[in-house]
C-alpha cells in the first residue's frame, strides 16, 4: 500500500521571493488556516523560527509536522567540505523536528528572484561547472544521507537545473544518495514531462511539489519576455486542479512504484488576489480527490 501525506508550503500566505507578497500575514494565521484546509504538514518559509524547541512548539500548537525546508546551496562557489559546514544548523534543525527530506537547490547566478531580469537569462552551465556541481552534490547527498535526510535537489525555474534535460543530466551523473524533488509546475513551465521525469527516476523522487500552471499566462510571460517574479504576480501559478497541468497519470505512475511521503501544495500566488484560506482548501480537496484517485491512501 502506497500511503502519502498532504503538506503545504508557506508561499500561498506569504513570498520568500517577494516579501512584500502577505509581508503582514503573521505565522499563526498561515498555521491556523493551513490546518483548518486539512492540510497535515508545513514546509518551512522565512517567518518560522530557526530554532527545534521553538519551530517544534509552533507546529505542536496547530497539530502539524514539518514536511521539510529550501536550503541554497552554493556548490558552484565553494567546496562541498565548506557546503556541509554551511548546511548543518538547517540539517540539525530537519532532524530534530522530524523532516526527513531537505529540499536543495543550487542557487548560484540564479535570477528568480530578481524580478528585473527576465526568464529567458537564466544561467545555464558549462562542462566544467556541471562536473563541479554532480561531484560536489554526491558528496553532500551521501553526507546527508548519513545523517538521516535524504536531499531533494529542487529543479526551478530561472537557475542552473530548470528543463528537463538539465534534470536528466544532473540525475544521471550522480549517485542515489541525490534525490529528485519533482516540481510539477516548474517542469512544465521549462517545457518537460513529469510523466516522463517520473518514469525514468522513479526510485529517486524523495519529494513533490504539485504546483498548478495557467498556460495561457505562461506563454504571455514568454511572449513579453518577463521575469520569473512577474509570471508569478500575473497568475502563472496555482494549486492542483485549477489549472492546465496533467496531475493524475503522473501520481498514478508514483503510486504504481511505490512512493511514499509528501505531496506539497505550493502555488506562489498573489494573496490580495489569491485569498489564501480559499485556495489552501480548494488545493486540499483537488489534491486529495487526485491522490486517492491515483491509489494513493492518505495518511494524517
Amino acid at each position: 500500500m502506497s500511503t502519502v501525506r498532504l503538506g503545504i508550503n508557506p508561499l500561498t500566505w506569504t513570498n520568500d521571493d517577494l516579501p512584500s507578497l502577505g509581508g503582514d500575514t503573521p505565522l499563526e494565521a498561515c498555521l491556523s488556516e493551513g490546518r483548518v484546509a486539512g492540510f497535515s504538514g508545513f514546509e518551512l518559509g522565512h517567518k518560522f523560527p530557526r530554532t527545534p524547541d521553538a519551530l517544534s512548539g509552533v507546529l505542536d500548537e496547530y497539530d502539524l509536522s514539518l514536511v521539510s525546508g529550501w536550503y541554497s546551496s552554493r556548490l558552484l562557489e565553494r567546496s562541498p567540505e565548506a557546503e556541509i559546514e554551511a548546511v548543518k544548523d538547517h540539517l540539525e534543525l530537519l532532524k530534530a523536528c522530524g523532516a526527513r527530506v531537505m529540499v536543495f537547490c543550487e542557487v548560484t547566478q540564479c535570477i528568480h528572484g530578481d524580478q528585473a531580469t527576465p526568464l529567458s537569462r537564466r544561467p545555464c552551465l558549462s562542462d566544467d561547472e556541471w562536473q563541479r556541481l554532480t561531484d560536489g552534490l554526491n558528496v553532500v547527498g551521501d553526507y546527508l544521507k548519513e545523517q538521516g535526510v535524504h536531499l531533494a535537489y529542487h529543479h526551478h525555474l530561472g537557475t542552473v537545473v530548470e528543463s528537463q534535460a538539465d534534470v536528466e543530466r544532473l540525475m544521471d551523473s550522480t549517485r542515489d544518495s541525490v534525490g529528485l524533488l519533482l516540481d510539477f509546475g516548474h517542469l512544465v513551465g521549462a517545457d518537460g514531462s513529469p510523466l516522463a521525469v517520473a518514469k525514468r527516476y522513479a526510485s529517486r523522487i524523495r519529494h513533490v511539489h504539485c504546483k498548478d500552471m495557467r498556460f495561457q499566462v505562461l506563454e504571455a510571460m514568454r511572449n513579453r519576455d518577463k521575469s520569473f517574479l512577474d509570471g508569478v504576480l500575473d497568475g502563472m501559478f496555482t494549486v492542483p486542479g485549477d489549472g492546465d497541468i496533467d496531475f493524475l497519470t503522473t501520481l498514478e505512475h508514483l503510486r504504481e512504484t511505490g512512493y511514499r511521503g509528501w505531496l506539497v501544495v505550493e502555488a506562489e500566488q498573489d494573496p490580495q488576489i489569491a485569498h489564501p484560506l480559499t485556495y489552501a482548501r480548494l488545493g486540499y480537496r483537488n489534491l486529495r480527490s487526485l491522490a486517492e484517485g491515483a491509489g494513493f491512501t492518505i495518511e494524517k
